[in-house]
């Protein structure tokens, strides 16, 4: 996919208002989707420059009355707890490979640096690593799950 059909991809996003769209394409897929900044996110979760300018602002829409299957979970905010988000779309893995025990548990000491997991995204391997001391409390998802950009997948506790 080059850079002309991107554009083309944006522009039909803003003509249709759309806030997300995914496209596989040969080999490739790609996922662009539109924050309320203006910014627009490809793939991993990086942010870039709206191209088109001119797109409408997003309007919020009414929360659903019942959650969506496969939708993250929203988890509540806590004092002295810190949420791991997944910086990707992706697969989860809680240890480096099937026969290895996994990198953490609920309930041990993590330091900053630490390798917490894995998430697989169009079959690279990305360790994600703590971003502060403390105690692992609670790991929100399962190994192999898939998990979606910004989604909450385990919570520590700071040290």
């Amino acid at each position: 996919m080059n850079v002309k059909e991107i554009k083309e991809l944006l522009e039909l996003m803003a003509e249709h208002n759309v806030s997300e769209i995914e496209v596989e394409k040969d080999d490739m897929k790609i996922k662009l989707r539109k924050l309320s900044s203006g910014q627009v996110t490809i793939n991993q979760g990086q942010a870039v420059p709206a191209i088109l300018p001119a797109m409408p602002p997003m309007v919020p829409a009414a929360p659903a009355p019942v959650a969506q299957a496969g939708a993250p979970a929203a988890v509540k905010e806590e004092e002295g707890i810190v949420i791991v988000r997944s910086p990707m779309v992706g697969t989860f893995y809680a240890a480096p490979a099937p026969d290895q025990p996994p990198y953490v548990s609920t309930g041990k000491t993590v330091k900053s640096g630490d390798v917490l997991c894995i998430i697989e995204a169009m079959k690279l391997m990305n360790e994600i690593k703590s971003e502060t001391g403390g105690t692992v409390v609670e790991i929100l998802v399962n190994n192999g799950q898939t998990v979606e950009y910004d989604q909450p997948i385990m919570k520590i506790k700071k040290a």
